[in-house]
C-alpha cells in the first residue's frame, strides 16, 4: 500500500473496509472513479457468517469463499425443546469474516481502488466547502495524512465517527453488543452438526437476543448478543460451550462489536457524505443479519455517489435511503416488532420456538431469507400465521413438542 498523493483529489474516500465499504469501493472503481478505501487493518467483526443465495448471486461470490453450507437451522427453546427447520429450495452459505472481508477489499483493489490502512480522525473543510479527510496511518510515528476528496462514504460501523461528525443524529442508534469465539470444529455429535446452524432462545444465554453455534468448516462461531450492558456475554459463551460439549475445543480467536438494530433516519449530509452498512443502521432486527444488507447498502451508496459526481445533483444522496427502505423497510419493521414481543421473556421465547415448528412459518421464513424478496402473496398462509401468533401471545395455543 503506497501512501496517497495528497496533492491530488479523489472522487470518493470510503471510510471502513467491511462488506459495505469494500463493495462501494469495488463498484465505484469499476465505474472509473478514483477511490481511496481507508480501513483499520486487523479488525474482524463478530458474525455468524451466514450469507443467502441472493447475496452470492448478486455480488458474484465464488464457491471458494464458502467454508461450509448449512442445510438446516435448529431452534432451541428455554426448556431445551428443539425445532429443526430444513432449508427448502437451497442452502445457506457460510463465510469466515477474516477471509471474506479481505477478499472483498482485494477485489476492490483489483478493480482500481487504492487501499490505505489507518484510522479516520475528521473531515476538514476549505473556504469553498471542499472536503479533506484526515486520518492516522497504521504505521507508528507517521503523524497524520490529509487527502482531498469530492465525496465521502462512511462505512465505519455502528459507532461511525463519520456519521457522528457529518450526519445529524449519526452514530447514536440503539445497538446490541455481539461477542463470539471462533473454535476448532469438533467431530459431529448429537449436539453438533457441521451442516446445521443452531440458535438458542434462552434468557440465561441472552436476556433480549439469542446465542448461536454456526459451523464454518474447520472452525465454528459460538456467539451471543445482548443490549443489556450488565449481562456477561463471555460468561454466557462459557455456559453454552460447556452445555453442548465444546468447552474443550481449541480457541482460535474472539471478537466483540456493537450491532445496530434500527436504520438511521438520515444517511447523508445533503452535500457530499453518505453512510452505508452498520453506519446507516441497516442490520435486520431479531436475526441480526447484516452482510447482505451491508453489501446492498454499499452498492446503493456507490450508485448515488456516481450519480452525484456525474450530474452534481445532491438529491441522489437522499434518494438512496428512500429507495432502500421502500424495498426493505417493511421487513425491518416486522422483525423489529417480532424482537420486541418474542424476546422479552422465556415464556414468550418458548412460544416463539413452538411457532417455528409450523410448516407455514418455515416456508415463508426460508423464502424471504434465501431470496431477499417477498414471493407471491399467500394470504391464507399469512392469516394462519397471524391466528397462531395471536394464540401464542394470549397463551391459548396447545402445547407442541419438537424433537427430544
Amino acid at each position: 500500500m503506497n501512501p496517497p498523493n495528497t496533492d491530488e483529489i479523489y472522487d470518493c474516500v470510503i471510510v471502513g473496509g467491511g462488506p459495505a465499504g469494500a463493495t462501494a469501493a469495488h463498484d465505484l472503481a469499476r465505474s472509473g472513479r478514483r477511490v481511496l478505501l481507508l480501513d483499520r487493518a486487523g479488525r474482524i467483526k463478530p458474525c455468524g457468517g451466514a450469507i443467502p443465495p441472493r447475496l452470492i448471486q448478486d455480488f458474484n461470490i465464488p464457491d471458494s469463499m464458502l467454508v461450509a453450507r448449512a442445510s438446516a437451522a435448529r431452534m432451541v427453546a428455554p426448556s431445551g425443546r428443539v425445532v429443526d427447520m430444513p432449508v427448502e429450495g437451497g442452502a445457506v452459505g457460510m463465510v469466515d469474516r477474516e477471509h471474506f472481508d479481505e477478499w472483498l477489499r482485494a477485489r476492490a483493489a483489483s478493480a482500481g481502488a487504492e487501499r490505505q490502512a489507518g484510522s479516520f480522525l475528521r473531515i476538514d473543510r476549505d473556504t469553498h466547502g471542499g472536503a479533506t479527510v484526515v486520518y492516522t496511518p497504521k504505521e507508528e510515528d507517521a503523524g497524520t495524512v490529509s487527502v482531498r476528496t469530492r465525496t465521502i462514504i462512511g462505512a465505519d460501523g455502528a459507532k461511525s465517527r463519520v456519521a457522528a461528525e457529518a450526519i445529524p443524529g449519526g452514530g447514536e442508534t440503539k445497538c446490541v453488543f455481539a461477542y463470539h469465539e471462533i473454535i476448532r470444529s469438533p467431530a459431529a455429535t448429537d449436539g453438533f452438526d457441521p451442516s446445521r446452524c443452531d440458535i438458542y432462545y434462552q434468557g440465561r444465554l441472552s436476556p433480549d437476543f439469542y446465542a448461536w453455534v454456526f459451523p464454518h468448516g474447520e472452525t465454528t462461531s459460538v456467539g451471543v448478543g445482548s443490549a443489556n450492558k450488565g449481562f456477561s456475554l463471555r460468561e454466557a459463551i462459557r455456559t453454552l460451550r460447556k452445555d453442548i460439549g465444546l468447552d474443550r475445543a481449541d480457541l482460535v480467536r474472539k471478537e466483540g462489536a456493537p450491532i445496530p438494530l434500527k436504520p438511521l433516519k438520515r444517511w447523508d449530509n445533503g452535500r457530499d457524505v453518505i453512510l452505508a452498512g452498520d453506519a446507516a443502521g441497516v442490520v435486520a432486527p431479531a436475526s441480526g443479519e447484516g452482510i447482505y444488507y451491508a453489501m446492498l447498502g454499499g452498492r446503493e451508496a456507490a450508485t448515488a455517489i456516481d450519480e452525484l459526481l456525474s450530474t452534481g445533483d445532491v438529491r441522489a444522496l437522499a434518494a438512496t435511503r428512500k429507495r432502500y427502505m421502500k424495498a426493505h423497510g417493511q421487513v425491518f419493521m416486522i422483525l423489529g416488532i417480532m424482537q420486541h414481543f418474542w424476546y422479552r421473556s422465556d415464556k414468550r421465547r418458548e412460544g416463539f420456538v413452538a411457532m417455528c415448528n409450523d410448516r407455514d412459518v418455515q416456508r415463508l421464513t426460508w423464502d424471504a431469507y434465501l431470496n431477499k424478496r417477498l414471493g407471491k402473496p399467500d394470504h391464507m398462509a399469512h392469516l394462519r400465521i397471524f391466528l397462531k401468533d395471536t394464540a401464542h401471545l394470549l397463551g391459548l395455543a396447545p402445547a407442541r413438542h419438537g424433537q427430544p
